[in-house]
């Protein structure tokens, strides 16, 4: 028998049947610890008492999805994201790992949350910047002739969808 040493293609249609096989059974180390998985995204919660397992929660993760010999999983892919309370925040924040970046705010499922005010009010901007800019981009469309029909359509498939 024959060892392959060889991954999927990421963004391949098998790719994310493959995730989602691999990592269904994939569980924290450190009780207190969640995992949540999205398509192919895995986000590691750890509260404030078990900050010290965050090594050891990415190693699982990554020899839990990854188990052959040639990792696919890359350090620089994850972010990290510190919560804090207003109580608490005289305490000091755990030094960054290695390679991994740490954010102000993370997209979830295309929902963008910030840890300032703990909101979706960043999200909520962005959304609407964008529609401006696609409305912007109706109104040129309208200025070269195109008719009115179109322009509803392209309203409901664009802004709408948002």
């Amino acid at each position: 028998m024959r060892e392959i040493l060889a991954s999927i293609i990421h963004g391949s249609a098998i790719g994310l049947a493959s995730y989602v096989v691999t990592a269904a059974d994939l569980r924290s180390v450190t009780p207190g610890n969640s995992l949540g998985k999205y398509a192919d995204d895995t986000y590691i919660i750890i509260p404030a008492v078990n900050v010290h397992s965050r090594v050891a929660e990415i190693d699982n993760v990554d020899r839990g999805v990854y188990p052959s010999q040639q990792s696919s999983f890359q350090p620089k892919k994850c972010i990290e994201l510190l919560f804090t309370s207003s109580r608490t925040r005289s305490c000091a924040p755990p030094p960054p790992l290695p390679d991994i970046v740490r954010v102000c705010s993370l997209k979830i499922l295309r929902v963008t949350v910030s840890i300032s005010r703990l909101s979706v009010a960043d999200h909520v901007q962005n959304v609407v910047s964008s529609c401006a800019q696609t409305l912007h981009a109706l109104r040129l469309l309208r200025a070269h002739g195109l008719c009115d029909a179109a322009l509803q359509t392209i309203y409901r498939a664009v802004v709408v969808s948002k």
